[in-house]
């Protein structure tokens, strides 16, 4: 198993590499000048040169490409155009926020999408069992915006009940230790700020959970069917065990292998793609601070954030990949 880590993590530098380059030649592809950007619109030529060449922006790119591959190696993504700042470090502020966000959303979807498909499975053809995943398949068609859209417009402005925007209520003293306001709030025994962070966290991971926990629904109950058709559980139940023990302690475990691989790709992918979410809610997160980069033409943080995000999804998957073996201890890695 330590061999096949080992050669796990070597495959992952050819892809880092690729998505690197990739993404280095799609943001310098696309239309418009960040020098001019930056300038301003009535700035003069000698201006925006002189801003080109403190950038590098006027060197060839794949000179521009080598110099920005060489800082990444050493863990430098550079400084941001617009605020001067290093990117890693406007990263690493506003990654917390959507790490909360998006293990939040996960969770929602974990519980609910897992649970949603045992039963479907379990009443198979049945009005629960149509109903259920004709909900998974609304779910997973619905677009993100618009749900956030009316679940703001409900529950914030029609019945008041949940903020609409926002990280914590900017009224309750709160001061930041990890970047975690749940935990923060926890440490410094602060109940008025945790109750705040659930009720700004609410809607969106709401929201940002419906797709995954869709998708873990379908293949939650598409998994559990497999299962229950196998010869030993009709063995468990010719044993005269109860039906409930019969799925939970027996099928549920044998059906969680492809349901473990969904979890982790659909976590990657909130981790990496809560944009829209983050951008609805006024999130403080990677989502939007990637959005007002692609508006600004802040290269760095543009190839930084992709860098980044690419990085955290290849180690969750090889964190699901290790997984495995651990539900499923059939499986070994040679």
């Amino acid at each position: 198993m330590t061999w096949y880590i080992i050669k796990r993590i070597l495959m992952l530098i050819p892809v880092l590499v690729g998505v690197s380059v990739l993404s280095f030649s799609l943001i310098h592809i696309a239309p418009g000048d960040p020098a001019r950007t930056i300038a301003g619109e009535h700035a003069s030529s000698q201006t925006i040169n002189a801003i080109r060449e403190k950038y590098g922006l006027d060197k060839p790119l794949p000179a521009q490409y080598w110099i920005w591959f060489k800082r990444v190696l050493h863990g430098d993504l550079g400084r941001s155009i617009v605020s001067n700042e290093h990117v890693s470090k406007e990263i690493l502020d506003r990654f917390p926020n959507t790490v909360e966000l998006s293990f939040f959303a996960m969770l929602i979807a974990v519980v609910v999408g897992s649970l949603a498909g045992i039963i479907s499975a379990s009443r198979q053809y049945s009005v629960l069992d149509y109903s259920t995943m004709g909900v998974a398949l609304f779910g997973v068609s619905m677009p993100v915006f618009w749900l956030g859209i009316m679940l703001m417009m409900i529950f914030g402005v029609f019945f008041r009940w949940l903020p609409i925007g926002g990280r914590i209520n900017i009224l309750i003293p709160f001061q930041r230790v990890t970047g975690f306001y749940l935990l923060d709030s926890i440490i410094k025994g602060n109940f008025p700020a945790f109750i705040s962070t659930l009720r700004y966290l609410l809607l969106p991971s709401v929201t940002l959970s419906t797709i995954p926990m869709a998708t873990i629904a379908r293949v939650t109950r598409s998994s559990m069917l497999e299962v229950l058709r196998q010869d030993y559980i009709r063995t468990q139940r010719a044993k005269g065990l109860s039906e409930r023990s019969v799925i939970y302690k027996h099928a549920v475990r044998n059906a969680m292998l492809p349901v473990i691989t969904v979890i982790g790709l659909n976590f990657g992918l909130l981790l990496a793609g809560a944009i829209l979410t983050e951008t609805v809610f006024s999130w403080p997160g990677m989502g939007r601070y990637v959005v007002n980069a692609v508006r600004m033409r802040d290269y760095p943080v543009v190839q930084g954030c992709v860098m980044f995000f690419a990085s955290l999804f290849v180690i969750v998957n090889l964190i699901t990949d290790i997984l495995y073996v651990f539900i499923d201890p059939r499986i070994k890695y040679r």
